[in-house]
């Protein structure tokens, strides 16, 4: 139950969610730590494209669609999409868009370099991301229901932060979908 799963126990007290979904368990070694290493780091942003897509029809197909006005990604920081070429999280989003055709928009943006996540505690990423994502523009989310988008979810922090903003800008609700998800 996207409401009630490991997910959304795990967020609990970090952010105001309804629902989180992982289209994919991470494992380490596995094939969903391939496909993601694909996405991110062989120049692979059509993978994203087809895994939202392929996500986004599973949703559509179970009614979840009509639960969102808004598709948001994930962030990356100006100097990593620069490096990288695209943003992971806005390749799945723009395949969820167009499976569900709901919009997505990258309404959020990553004010500040952070080192990686990796290899740190569920402590130290929420502070890690701590002021770090802001809106980018004057366009604001008051009363949208909100669906924000990462390649992959373990502790939460990152989505916790973006999520936090959103609702603080005015979002009716924030739901979160992932590629993946960690233990």
């Amino acid at each position: 139950m996207p409401s009630d799963n490991d997910l959304t126990e795990k967020l609990k007290g970090l952010t105001q969610i309804n629902k989180a979904m992982a289209f994919l368990r991470f494992t380490k070694e596995g094939m969903s730590q391939k496909i993601l290493h694909k996405l991110k780091y062989r120049n692979k942003p059509q993978i994203g494209i087809k895994l939202g897509n392929l996500y986004g029809q599973e949703l559509f197909k179970t009614g979840f669609a009509e639960d969102w006005d808004l598709i948001i990604p994930v962030p990356l920081h100006p100097m990593k999409q620069r490096r990288r070429g695209y943003n992971q999280s806005e390749e799945f989003a723009r395949g969820l868009s167009e499976a569900m055709n709901i919009p997505w928009k990258p309404l959020l943006i990553r004010e500040k370099f952070t080192e990686t996540q990796t290899k740190k505690s569920r402590i130290q990423r929420m502070s890690n991301v701590e002021d770090v994502f802001k809106l980018n523009t004057q366009e604001t989310p008051n009363g949208l229901k909100i669906l924000l988008v990462d390649d992959v979810i373990t502790t939460g922090a990152t989505l916790c932060a973006c999520a936090n903003v959103l609702l603080a800008n005015g979002a009716k609700t924030v739901d979160l979908v992932t590629i993946a998800a960690g233990k």
